[in-house]
């Protein structure tokens, strides 16, 4: 027992207090102890209402508890998430930077091959150009030199204006050069 002195409406309404000469007005006493009852009734009213609003109270207090701690916990999952998340963003940054950057140069070394691919075959066919236009002006100059030679030895009546001529024209040179023969670059 907590040694608290415990009163209800009904002990303070059934309590006698006995007869005595000279005693108390007993319509008095009567009246205040239903005012006394009546109050302990409000009063123990109010309180259960009071305890039952502190213990719903304390179960909200105890639900909010356990949602900040959620919230709290949740939050610092989430800060490690992005973290985490930020981490593998950046690893995955490099990874494709490298890749990329690999690529870039293999397919730089790709083309520089191509290219010198490309310089080796225009240099072999430069060679090729000039080993065909060599003979063949070699052949040609034999060719006009034979012309110039099968000309000398014409006699001159074949070497005067034909009928018809244009008699300006004058005399062919003894050594014409072709001009698609000129157009030919030498090397």
């Amino acid at each position: 027992m907590d040694g608290a002195f415990h009163l209800t409406p009904l002990d303070v309404r059934r309590y006698d207090f006995g007869t005595a000469l000279r005693g108390y007005d007993k319509a008095r006493v009567d009246q205040f102890r239903e005012q006394v009852a009546d109050e302990l009734e409000r009063l123990t009213r109010l309180n259960q209402e009071l305890e039952s609003k502190a213990r719903t109270f304390a179960e909200q207090l105890k639900s909010f508890r356990e949602r900040d701690k959620a919230l709290n916990d949740a939050l610092v999952s989430a800060q490690q998430l992005r973290s985490e998340v930020q981490q593998q963003a950046d690893r995955e940054r490099e990874l494709v930077l490298r890749e990329a950057k690999s690529e870039g140069e293999r397919i730089l070394d790709s083309v520089k091959g191509e290219l010198r691919g490309l310089e080796q075959e225009v240099v072999s066919l430069g060679d090729m150009r000039r080993g065909y236009l060599a003979p063949l002006r070699s052949i040609l100059q034999r060719q006009l030199a034979e012309l110039d030679a099968a000309e000398s030895t014409l006699p001159p009546e074949e070497l005067a204006p034909a009928e018809g001529r244009n008699e300006n024209s004058g005399p062919r040179p003894a050594n014409p050069t072709p001009a698609w023969l000129s157009a030919i670059p030498k090397e």
